[in-house]
C-alpha cells in the first residue's frame, strides 16, 4: 500500500506542479536542461573544447545520467509506463539522453542533445500558461486539418520543379557546366522558386535566364498558397478552441484538456 502511495506522491510532483514541490522539482528541471544545452554549444566551439575538455565532458555526462534517472522516475511513477514510453513528451524525454549514449560507438551524435531544447515546452504547464496551450492547440489543429491540401500542394510543387530543373538542363548543359544533371537543375529549380538563392549556380543562356525569371516571380505565389491554406484553417480552429487546462492525465500522460473536463478526452481516463 505504501508502494502505491509513494508512487502516486512521485507522479504528482514529477508530473504536475500544483504542489509547491512539484513545482520546485519543474523548475529545477528547468534550470538543468537549460545548463546542459550551454555545456553541449561551449564544446562545440573549439577554443572552449580544447581549453576545458575535462570539465565539459564530465559535466556533460552528469546531465545525462540526472535525466537519465529522472526518465526512470517517470517510468515508474505512471500508471501505464508504455504510454508515457510511446507520448511525445516521453519520446523527447529519451531522445534527450540518447545520443550520449550512441556517442560512444559514434563520436560525435552528442551534440544532438541539444534537442533537450524540446523539453523546455514545459514552461508553459508548469507556470501554468493555459491561454498559450489554448493557442498551441489551435495552431496544431489547423496543420493537421490542412494535413491533405498541403500534401497535394507540395506534390505538385515536386512535380513544377522536376520538369522546371529538366528544361533548364536541357537549355543550359551544353553551355554551362554548372547544370551537369537534371539532379542539380532540380535543386536550383527548387533554391529558385522558394525564393532561397543561394546562388551558387545560375543560367548563362538568355532564355535560361528568362526562364529563371518566371521562376522567381512564381515563387512569391508558392509562398503565398500554404499560407493561405493554414490560415483558414486557424480562422475555423479558432471558432472552436476552448480554454485548455495544463492537468496532465495520469493515465495516458496527455494534456491539452478543456478547463472544465473531469474526464481524459483521449483515452476517457479520470482527471484529478
Amino acid at each position: 500500500m505504501s508502494g502505491v502511495v509513494n508512487r502516486k506522491k512521485l507522479y504528482e510532483i514529477i508530473f504536475e506542479s500544483d504542489t509547491r514541490a512539484g513545482r520546485n522539482f519543474d523548475i529545477a528541471l528547468l534550470v538543468a536542461i537549460v545548463l546542459s544545452i550551454l555545456v553541449v554549444m561551449l564544446e562545440s566551439v573549439e577554443l572552449y573544447r580544447l581549453r576545458h575538455t575535462t570539465l565539459l565532458h564530465n559535466a556533460e555526462w552528469f546531465f545525462t545520467f540526472l535525466f537519465t534517472i529522472e526518465y526512470l522516475l517517470r517510468l515508474y511513477s505512471v500508471q501505464k509506463p508504455l504510454a508515457y514510453a510511446t507520448s511525445r513528451f516521453g519520446v523527447i524525454d529519451l531522445l534527450a539522453i540518447l545520443p550520449n549514449y550512441l556517442s560512444l560507438f559514434f563520436p560525435g551524435l552528442q551534440f544532438l542533445l541539444v534537442i533537450r531544447a524540446l523539453r523546455l515546452l514545459r514552461v508553459f504547464r508548469i507556470f501554468k500558461m493555459g491561454h498559450f496551450l489554448t493557442e498551441g492547440n489551435t495552431i496544431t489543429t489547423a496543420l493537421y486539418a490542412s494535413r491533405r491540401k498541403i500534401t497535394v500542394f507540395i506534390l505538385f510543387i515536386l512535380l513544377l520543379v522536376t520538369v522546371i530543373g529538366s528544361i533548364l538542363y536541357v537549355v543550359e548543359s551544353p553551355y554551362n557546366e554548372n547544370f551537369n544533371s537534371i539532379p542539380i537543375s532540380i535543386y536550383w529549380a527548387i533554391v529558385t522558386i522558394t525564393t532561397v538563392g543561394y546562388g551558387d549556380i545560375s543560367p548563362v543562356t538568355d532564355f535560361g535566364r528568362l526562364l529563371a525569371a518566371m521562376v522567381m516571380l512564381l515563387g512569391y505565389a508558392v509562398l503565398a498558397v500554404p499560407t493561405g491554406i493554414v490560415s483558414s484553417e486557424m480562422m475555423a480552429a479558432r471558432k472552436e478552441q476552448h480554454l485548455v487546462t495544463t492537468q496532465t492525465c495520469p493515465h495516458c500522460i496527455r494534456q491539452g484538456h478543456d478547463a472544465d473536463a473531469a474526464f481524459c478526452k483521449y483515452c476517457g481516463g479520470e482527471i484529478n
